[in-house]
């Protein structure tokens, strides 16, 4: 498999949803003149962007039965996912086409009543090129959002490389890391709304293991008592911390940060990298290649027909 070579410029915007996804998307947009500045190869965005993430609802889910005001609080929650063929993603085709880059983008995405945590894959040209369900949502991200399967367990091909988009604590499965490696992933694009300072902990882990470039793009959210309308409490945070803090981070093959982390409010992040960097790092250190011992291990992934 080939690794492209010469200089590529990776950026993540660290941006937070909305109260609704038009008013997302409307300050999504706002920024077209500063990312076309900013001139990335790829541009990576949040997790659940677009359709939002209600940090601190509860959906009115206790052991054994669920409120007539949770079920209301999920149809809001319906109501502001996307569909894969509606206009979102028509203008976020537009803008990746705008910029000339690869662009990742996490959304809410609806099937049927189904909510997925996804990621969107743009080509430059301004198709979209595919998507990836997040395997497993996170304890209480389960009441609301599908799992997804290993038919999309699969690299995006870019002009930059070969693109992982892993969505938040999915980047703790070893196995997913691992499928990914053994197709040849040279930049792990990160979503998340991971603001823990282990995040980047885990992300210089995963350049390093991988001796791939990592682009993570965090939301930043402000303080706020309310989620999808509802009033909500965050007991390990004072009321005027801000609900995700953020923490966009790049990262090269060999683990050292190269941009941010980005504390305190929306921002880009962006670095210029040497993509030959990749094979330097994978001189002594190949997950893939000479360290995988392939007549020891083997590793399954079961891809059913969606």
């Amino acid at each position: 498999m080939s690794i492209p070579t010469g200089t590529a410029r990776l950026a993540a915007l660290q941006i937070g949803s909305r109260a609704t996804t038009a008013e997302t998307l409307a300050a999504l947009m706002a920024r077209r003149d500063e990312l076309k500045a900013a001139n990335p190869d790829l541009l990576v965005l949040p997790e659940a962007l677009l359709g939002g993430y209600p940090k601190g609802a509860d959906f009115g889910v206790r052991l054994g039965y669920r409120t007539p005001a949770g079920r209301d609080a999920f149809l809001r929650y319906w109501e502001q996912a996307i569909d894969l063929d509606g206009p979102e993603v028509l203008a976020l085709a537009d803008l990746a086409a705008d910029l000339g880059c690869t662009m990742i983008v996490g959304a809410i995405v609806r099937d049927g009543a189904t909510l997925y945590c996804t990621a969107l894959h743009f080509d430059p040209d301004g198709r979209l090129a595919g998507h990836r369900r997040k395997l497993m949502p996170t304890a209480a991200e389960r009441l609301v959002w599908g799992m997804g399967d290993g038919s999309d367990v699969r690299a995006f091909d870019s002009p930059v490389g070969k693109i992982g988009a892993v969505i938040c604590w999915e980047n703790f499965m070893p196995n997913l890391r691992a499928a990914l490696y053994e197709q040849g992933v040279t930049i792990w694009a990160a979503p998340t709304v991971d603001e823990r300072p282990q995040w980047e902990v885990a992300m210089r882990h995963i350049a390093h293991e991988g001796r791939c470039f990592v682009v993570s793009a965090c939301q930043w959210l402000g303080p706020t008592q309310t989620a999808l309308g509802d009033p909500i409490t965050l007991v390990d945070r004072p009321a005027d911390a801000p609900i995700i803090a953020g923490g966009s981070v790049i990262v090269s093959p060999m683990g050292e940060v190269l941009a941010g982390p980005l504390r305190g409010g929306e921002g880009l992040l962006v670095a210029e990298v040497d993509l030959a960097d990749i094979v330097r790092a994978r001189f002594d250190f190949d997950a893939a290649g000479h360290y995988a011992r392939p007549d020891i291990f083997r590793l399954d992934v079961t891809r059913p027909a969606r």
